[in-house]
């Protein structure tokens, strides 16, 4: 395994002072090296009090992407890249372009147990090789056995589809039909209408030919390689295991609905795994369980979200995804997502992990690229981003903003910088050979890909990708927004403007991006941190808080109460420090790129207005 490469924690430092109201005038601030304590280096993530909590006592949200859907692809032998290069490459860009802290790092069964009973371990230091290009950037990992509809061995060469996850001696077991969807449109209706595949789940999971044996003792062995070959401080940055994706009965034995399945068969599943993880030594890490893939759907929907499971607690975190098939049916919803969409949809999330005893993330969410629904992409994810910020819609926001709820964590779906440049034999076909999107039952989501130059390069609005949000709060978030003004087309999308009743806000502001995040204090030593978008260079960055007002944060020493540094993993990415070390407190901030050498007026106006804001609306 390479050594980690050392990570040197260089620090902004720009012309403004620290001292009340700051204007752009005023000198330079002193070097400092910010400690590694403050940031996601070297400190494990536990579950604690229904949230992510760092070594520090600080909550976390995890945000980034899946990596990748070329996992699903043959052309790369079930890994998300084809060399560690390229997973830096991708890993550096991840940070730098897609603001992410944490990365869902798919694995292929069929990959790390091509027969029956023996592992590869070619395949798993392969896998564990471009973890690390993640762990050094900076980046949290959480690696996922994936599947869809299966295996890809349930498909024959000439196949209108395809699916991924079993090897092909675990098909063989089983003696499927020939697989046919009949009518399907979308390759998802495999899952309930393709017999092949609903008996195939049936079989994995009643374990029957032992197959549920088989796939524990090959995740057991995978998770101890890992842990085997990462070093201590990049196990640390391991966050827990995904068990499996997507999970669905396949079809429900004799008066079996999905409730009764996820506590009879899922349930039990996931504490072996859990006990797999144990004997593998992550003993410390959360199994991020998923409910039956249908229990939250916006088209079918199932009774179920673990309900039977008791308290979760910090040994598992409640791991759902949320697509909205309305939208991508092209038929079921006209016109765009509009303002609080999803508020309701991802509240039932939070309010599933809260009466669960533990936290949530929504491992995969997104919206397809081309295609004739390719138009709604913008706003659907504008509206599932607002949804993981604040289950309150924009328009709400500042007048109830007590309701706001936890920040949520999340990881799109996907990045993949193969986009688009594949070549990928469908089913082994080589008369169907797969270059466009994603390569994978026409599937086009990636937000990202390579340019005829090599350089990774966005798909989608930066504005909407590389976000503010609360990396790190020393106590618990009261109340976030974000306002991105991300565009769709030529329009910028505006659906949460500051109130004329704060004009000084408002006239800060202007037209820019901005963000609000109020929190209670809990007495830790290291501060606040929030990740600053590229869209927010430093020394044009106001911050308006109870703690100072300032444009242009310095940086940090130990003093400082509100300072920008560069975030670990070099890779240029920045945060900013609002440091506190009371207890019970509520605090305030608004970080805004709107600016441009705001007078020390208008920073105490504001202060002013926002002060009261929070007294009259929070208290």
């Amino acid at each position: 395994m390479p050594n980690v490469r050392a990570r040197l924690l260089a620090v902004l430092v720009v012309l403004c002072g620290l001292c009340g109201f700051l204007t752009a005038a005023g000198t330079p601030a002193a070097a400092a090296t910010v400690p590694d304590s403050l940031s996601f280096d070297g400190t494990a993530l536990t579950v604690s009090n229904g949230r992510f909590v760092d070594a520090n006592g600080r909550e976390v949200v995890l945000r980034g992407y899946n990596v990748s859907g070329e996992t699903k692809l043959a052309e790369n032998k079930g890994l998300p890249f084809a060399s560690v290069a390229d997973a830096k490459k991708s890993a550096t860009a991840l940070r730098a372009l897609g603001g992410g802290n944490s990365v869902r790092f798919l694995l292929s069964w069929a990959y790390a147990e091509p027969v029956k009973g023996q592992v590869d371990t070619a395949y798993l230091a392969s896998a564990t090789a471009q973890m690390q290009a993640f762990l050094d950037a900076g980046i949290r990992v959480y690696p996922d056995f994936h599947q869809d509809l299966y295996s890809r061995y349930l498909f024959n060469s000439g196949s209108w589809y395809t699916g991924d996850g079993a090897p092909a001696w675990a098909v063989a077991l089983g003696g499927y039909p020939t697989e046919s969807c009949g009518i399907c449109f979308m390759w998802g209706q495999n899952i309930t209408q393709n017999s092949a595949v609903t008996k195939a789940q049936y079989d994995f999971w009643h374990n029957n030919y032992g197959l549920q044996d088989y796939f524990l003792a090959t995740a057991q062995k995978t998770m101890a390689y890992i842990k085997a070959n990462l070093t201590t401080e990049e196990f640390t940055g391991v966050l827990g295991f995904d068990p499996y994706n997507e999970p669905y009965a396949g079809t429900y034995d004799s008066g079996q609905a999905s409730r009764t399945w996820e506590r009879d068969l899922l349930w039990p599943f996931y504490v072996k795994f859990r006990a797999r993880m144990d004997a593998a030594g992550w003993t410390d890490k959360p199994a991020f369980v998923e409910p039956n893939l249908f229990w939250n759907g916006n088209v079918s929907k199932e009774e179920g979200g673990l309900l039977d499971a008791g308290t979760l607690g910090s040994r598992y975190v409640f791991n759902t995804h949320f697509y909205d098939q309305k939208a991508i049916s092209g038929i079921l919803m006209w016109g765009n997502a509009e303002d609080g969409q999803y508020v309701s949809d991802f509240g039932t999330a939070r309010d599933r992990a809260s009466a669960l005893g533990t936290t949530a993330i929504v491992s995969e969410f997104g919206h397809p690229l081309n295609g004739s629904t390719a138009g709604k992409a913008p706003t659907v994810l504008k509206a599932m981003y607002q949804a993981l910020d604040s289950r309150v819609k924009g328009a709400n926001w500042w007048t109830t903003p007590a309701t706001s709820g936890p920040v949520l964590s999340g990881s799109q779906w996907q990045w993949d910088i193969y986009n688009g440049r594949h070549h990928e034999l469908m089913n082994g076909n080589a008369d169907k050979v797969k270059t466009s999107g994603d390569a994978w039952n026409d599937e086009d989501l990636s937000a990202v890909r390579l340019d005829d130059s090599g350089v990774v390069t966005l798909r989608q609005d930066a504005r909407l990708l590389d976000r503010v949000y609360p990396s790190a709060t020393s106590g618990s978030t009261v109340a976030f927004t974000y306002e991105d003004r991300s565009r769709d087309g030529s329009t910028t999308l505006t659906w949460n403007p500051v109130p004329s009743s704060l004009p000084n806000v408002a006239s800060l502001v202007g037209s820019g991006q901005y963000s609000v995040l109020v929190w209670r204090s809990n007495g830790g030593t290291a501060p606040t941190e929030l990740h600053l978008p590229a869209s927010f260079p430093t020394a044009s960055t106001t911050v308006v808080s109870d703690l100072g007002a300032v444009y242009g944060p310095p940086a940090y020493t130990s003093s400082t109460k509100i300072a920008a540094a560069v975030e670990p993993g070099g890779t240029g990415s920045r945060r900013l420090l609002l440091g506190t070390t009371d207890s019970g407190v509520l605090h305030y901030a608004l970080v805004t790129n709107g600016a441009t050498s705001p007078s020390a007026t208008l920073l105490a106006a504001a202060r002013s207005e926002l002060a009261a804001w929070v007294a009259s609306k929070i208290g």
